[in-house]
């Protein structure tokens, strides 16, 4: 039997499969690139993507993430758990997609993420509660930008300049609807996530190739190896001499 709630870590190796129970992932740190049904969302502080059961999907985290999860039980769980929210939970967990919380959603999370949930009354109220919360809240993603495809785009291109028009034409919308359209999603807007996409890839190359830093650097599209590492300590706190440093010395088990 499967824990009601659990915390787990999302790194770069891509998860993919499907369950026959429906899941909630909410993010507590890092992003999570996720793909539910065909349809692209990231999990960040603040949101979750919604799983409905037997659904295939598929997440990673280049940067790695931390997250809770929920596992939701059968009918008779929601019945008896939910009372009159559980029609509200039913159409939830059957819509795939990502879910914004509120202020108050979010510090709930954040509590749980802190309780012990190996505890079955934390665990069972608590996983009660959110669902009861989250019962008229609308998944975003059933309409969405394709993300994961956007970040496919990127990924191929990452060595040549990128602009917003390059992605709004993946989506047919206008640069400036899908300037307002990313932003409102992700909470950040395309160019800021291009930079952060190519960071992430620039990252995971200097952690698993023996490729030189300023050949990555042009892989990443940064036009020396300065910029390239002077961006990578302000997004990680890190060079790419100590990154890799880190790595060699970390002990193996």
């Amino acid at each position: 039997m499967y824990p009601l709630l659990s915390l787990r870590h999302y790194h770069h190796d891509q998860i993919a499969h499907s369950h026959d129970h429906a899941q909630l992932v909410f993010g507590l740190s890092g992003q999570l690139d996720f793909e539910v049904a065909g349809h692209g969302c990231q999990v960040a502080s603040m949101s979750l993507a919604v799983v409905p059961a037997a659904t295939h999907h598929a997440c990673a985290s280049p940067a790695g993430s931390r997250c809770l999860v929920l596992d939701v039980p059968q009918e008779d769980w929601l019945r008896e758990r939910l009372g009159h929210h559980a029609d509200a939970g039913r159409r939830l967990l059957g819509t795939p997609g990502r879910v914004q919380l509120s202020q108050a959603q979010g510090r709930l999370v954040e509590w749980l993420a802190a309780s012990p949930i190996d505890d079955t009354v934390i665990a069972q109220q608590g996983a009660a509660l959110l669902l009861a919360s989250l019962s008229g809240a609308p998944a975003l993603a059933s309409d969405g930008l394709p993300l994961a495809r956007l970040d496919a785009f990127i990924d191929r291109h990452c060595a040549h300049p990128l602009q917003v028009a390059d992605l709004a034409r993946l989506c047919e919308l206008s640069p400036a609807r899908f300037h307002a359209r990313f932003l409102a999603e992700t909470g950040r807007t395309p160019m800021e996530h291009v930079r952060r996409r190519r960071l992430q890839l620039g990252r995971h190359w200097l952690l698993h190739s023996r490729l030189a830093v300023g050949e990555i650097a042009a892989r990443v599209g940064y036009g020396s190896q300065s910029a390239f590492t002077a961006a990578l300590l302000r997004e990680f706190g890190v060079t790419p001499r100590q990154l890799r440093r880190e790595l060699r010395d970390k002990p193996r088990e």
